[in-house]
């Protein structure tokens, strides 16, 4: 089986080929990623020389191209990580947001009905559905917990997950919808709050966290996620969506002081600045769904996960170092340009 993962040299999707070249070894994965700031082609360097991977270099909002390669291809399914995923960049320059989340998906999916496919999954979020209060930790985001988005990252997001169950219904496109809670785990890009605070405690940084940093998030460790997509991508009915998340609620303040616990660091290092505009207070989700139906639920406690997660950043420190630095962003030509990377 061929199968497109989209956003595949950033976080969640390297995660995902990794995952999928280990359980899958027959299938061929075809690796697609524009190369923008937050995708790093040095981050596939365990990959490029398999006979079972291929890595374009492709603007999903490109329809030549993109069409071209279904053509070549003939893959059997679709996984679409591709997206511009950070809200302070969201509140500062919509526009490519929207274009790239919703416009690049429509031009995937119409590429799923020109050549065919078995399967396209829409990796979402679960900031569609907007925020929960912190006040009432007895309620959680279900798969029919209305839309109601706080940022143009997240609106953009809910706008492509609209348009992906209307291409299932008005053309029979056979699709699935996964919005997971916040991931954490290796290859996580440094301007996220895990991997920033850790390098900026390495460095002894300020650490910065907005507002009092009581705001609530549900953490899910990023292998966890990625088994529970390949069971979707193979398992589950068609127009189906699901709720990915980890169980793993944790205030952001809580997160910083455990970092700063394990890296010996102190907590005056901590500055509160001023808080995000219509910055969402909690994000839980109930998994419920996807455990019935296709039995699966979060293996990693947070507490062991983010100890795997802070001796990554500590044994691979080129790879961070390198993006801080910008020179990840010469990597492409410097190593690839002749290698298994088709433009």
């Amino acid at each position: 089986m061929k199968i497109i993962v989209t956003g595949g040299a950033g976080f969640i999707g390297s995660n995902f080929v990794f995952y999928e070249r280990k359980k899958h070894p027959e299938d061929e994965i075809l690796c697609v990623d524009s190369l923008t700031y937050a995708g790093n082609l040095s981050t596939l360097e365990p990959v490029m020389n398999d006979d079972k991977f291929k890595f374009f270099k492709i603007d999903i909002r490109d329809r030549d191209s993109v069409y071209r390669l279904f053509e070549d291809e003939k893959p059997d399914i679709v996984v679409n990580f591709a997206a511009e995923s950070h809200v302070d960049r969201s509140i500062e320059n919509p526009t490519i947001f929207l274009e790239t989340n919703i416009i690049g998906t429509s031009v995937l999916m119409d590429a799923c009905r020109k050549y065919g496919i078995k399967r396209y999954h829409q990796v979402s979020t679960d900031e569609v559905y907007g925020d929960l209060p912190l006040d009432r930790p007895d309620m959680f985001f279900h798969e029919d917990t209305p839309i109601h988005t706080s940022s143009p990252y997240s609106t953009s997001k809910a706008s492509a997950d609209l348009l992906v169950m209307a291409y299932h219904r008005t053309y029979g496109l056979p699709v699935t919808i996964s919005r997971c809670s916040n991931n954490y785990g290796p290859y996580q890009f440094p301007e996220k709050l895990i991997p920033l605070m850790i390098a900026n405690a390495l460095a002894d940084k300020p650490l910065p966290v907005y507002g009092e940093g009581k705001n609530v998030r549900d953490w899910l460790y990023v292998e966890d996620h990625c088994k529970a997509i390949d069971l979707i991508i193979r398992n589950a009915k068609d127009g189906e969506t699901y709720n990915i998340g980890g169980h793993n609620e944790m205030k952001n303040i809580e997160i910083v002081k455990l970092i700063c616990d394990y890296l010996d660091k102190p907590y005056s290092l901590i500055e509160h600045v001023e808080d995000r505009k219509g910055h969402d207070m909690r994000y839980a989700i109930d998994p419920t769904k996807i455990h019935n139906d296709l039995g699966w639920l979060p293996e990693t406690a947070f507490a062991d996960g983010i100890k795997k997660t802070i001796q990554w950043y500590l044994d691979n420190k080129p790879w961070w170092e390198n993006i801080i630095s910008g020179d990840y962003m010469n990597y492409y030509e410097k190593m690839y340009g002749n290698r298994k990377v088709l433009d």
